[in-house]
């Protein structure tokens, strides 16, 4: 019941999950959680029902955290997400792995230009350890910095969660310049 359930990493598990869906999904349900399968992607994990005030009975408590996101964090899943789109929409091929140094590529841009390069490194390194950390990117054992990234970074990054990074960032925008944000 704790993290992912991958198609690839976990047969086993992942063939009794697909048979046996709906057993699964009303055990979880009465403490509050739903099973999220892609069986497309090959990839399943538990997420916290919403918050339903139509529910009859008592309210269940929250099983699953909800973690807060530094910027840099949330700004590197982003890349990610943008970074699998193009490689789905130009490849056939189903794993997207980036080297280390592309990752860097990514976020530097972002990052401030006051600090000096080895720091920068460091804090992007910081970054990286915190995404491969939540599971969105997987490390490779192949010689150099590499990872792979996960395609359940579809399934927390989509149109919504975007949405409301852009939300996010034209606050934080009009706060550093001293006005208010108004709706767009």
């Amino acid at each position: 019941m704790k993290g992912v359930v991958y198609r690839d990493a976990h047969p086993v598990p992942w063939l009794h999950l697909t048979q046996m869906q709906t057993q699964v999904r009303d055990y979880v349900a009465v403490m509050g959680l739903t099973v999220a399968i892609d069986e497309a992607e090959g990839y399943a994990f538990l997420r916290s029902r919403p918050d339903d005030s139509d529910l009859d009975g008592p309210a269940v408590p929250r099983l699953i955290p909800r973690r807060s996101l530094s910027f840099h964090v949330s700004l590197l899943l982003a890349l990610l997400r943008k970074k699998l789109a193009e490689f789905d929409a130009n490849n056939s091929d189903t794993r997207l792995v980036l080297t280390r140094q592309q990752v860097i590529d990514l976020l530097t841009t972002f990052m401030p230009t006051t600090i000096g390069e080895a720091r920068l490194v460091d804090q992007i390194d910081t970054h990286l350890n915190k995404v491969v950390e939540l599971g969105f990117l997987r490390r490779l054992d192949d010689g150099e910095a590499s990872y792979e990234v996960r395609r359940i970074i579809k399934a927390f990054v989509d149109g919504q969660w975007l949405a409301d990074l852009d939300t996010r960032l034209a606050e934080y925008a009009a706060e550093l310049s001293g006005t208010t944000a108004g709706p767009h």
